[in-house]
């Protein structure tokens, strides 16, 4: 069944139950460690493939015990199995309603080895689908071409830290950037060649910000850059960073592709940015305005520009 025992972690005060499992489930597929009940069974739990809980005198504290075992939100958890007397009938029912799995004492050993088995084999279904539903919710929020975050995830996370900055009264800034006569170079290299130039531009991006920062492509040749807990002048550090690493790398076959990018930024708190939308709409206004200054520089929304932008080289 399994190249290693599964482990069992059997929680029995009085120990007699032990061997009987022992006996029942055998050394090959299962690998059974004893404890007692005490706040250190959830810990241990967490490194056991099933939990054998072995109900003592106080009802009470057992079903305690279950309430750390089994998370209230149904979220994944390490499998729990109730070896109960059949009565107090109610006793058990309540294991079953907190989403245990129940066997009467006295046992068949094939009925336990049976229901220890489908309980190891629905967490395995489960830990299956937990991570398709991981891959399918990365998959939705990432762009293909570039594998940075997309459009719609942009959208969502924007208006989430702008909500945040708003209740904790902190900066939020935001870095529109459009690379420069970006259709030339499909014109002239092809469309694999653009492709790999996003995908170039992307990953410099990435390395350009911190883990908390978020990158995204917001359309075409156009990226996002959003930078929580940032005020304006640490955004336009950031802004002149990326600047210059686009400007400095050397993309195609032979390395004599070379991009620059023009970049908006705005950012909040400020008395004209008062929605997420809002913050959207000033960084875009600022990057028009620097691809009508001429190219590859950095311009702020002009009601935000307390001093000029950094000088660039190049337009």
């Amino acid at each position: 069944m399994n190249s290693t025992p599964y482990t069992l972690l059997v929680v029995d005060d009085s120990q007699s139950t032990l061997p009987r499992l022992a006996r029942a489930l055998g050394p090959e597929d299962f690998a059974l460690r004893l404890t007692s009940h005490g706040p250190e069974v959830p810990r241990l739990a967490r490194a056991a493939s099933l939990v054998v809980l072995c109900p003592g005198t106080d009802g009470a504290a057992m079903l305690a015990l279950l309430d750390r075992l089994i998370p209230p939100d149904g979220g994944q958890g390490t499998p729990v199995v109730v070896l109960a007397p059949p009565e107090p009938r109610h006793l058990w029912l309540e294991v079953l309603r907190r989403g245990a799995e129940v066997i009467l004492d006295p046992w068949e050993d094939d009925e336990l080895v049976a229901r220890v088995r489908r309980c190891l084999w629905q967490q395995t279904r489960l830990e299956a689908l937990a991570s398709q539903v991981g891959e399918l919710q990365r998959l939705s929020s990432t762009d293909g071409l570039t594998g940075v975050h997309n459009h719609r995830h942009f959208q969502e996370r924007l208006r989430e830290e702008f909500r945040r900055a708003q209740r904790y009264d902190d900066a939020l800034s935001l870095i529109l950037l459009d690379l420069d006569h970006f259709k030339s170079v499909n014109d002239q290299f092809g469309h694999a060649a653009g492709d790999g130039v996003l995908r170039e531009v992307a990953a410099a991006l990435q390395r350009g910000v911190r883990e908390t920062d978020l990158v995204a492509r917001y359309g075409g040749e156009e990226f996002a850059v959003l930078l929580p807990r940032t005020h304006l002048t640490g955004a336009l550090t950031v802004a002149e960073r990326v600047r210059r690493e686009l400007r400095a790398l050397r993309l195609g076959v032979e390395g004599t592709l070379r991009v620059t990018a023009s970049l908006g930024v705005s950012s909040f708190p400020h008395r004209s940015v008062l929605t997420p939308e809002q913050l959207l709409l000033t960084a875009d206004e600022a990057l028009y305005r620097a691809k009508h200054e001429g190219r590859d520089r950095i311009c702020l929304h002009s009601q935000l520009a307390p001093f000029p932008p950094p000088s660039s080289s190049g337009g």
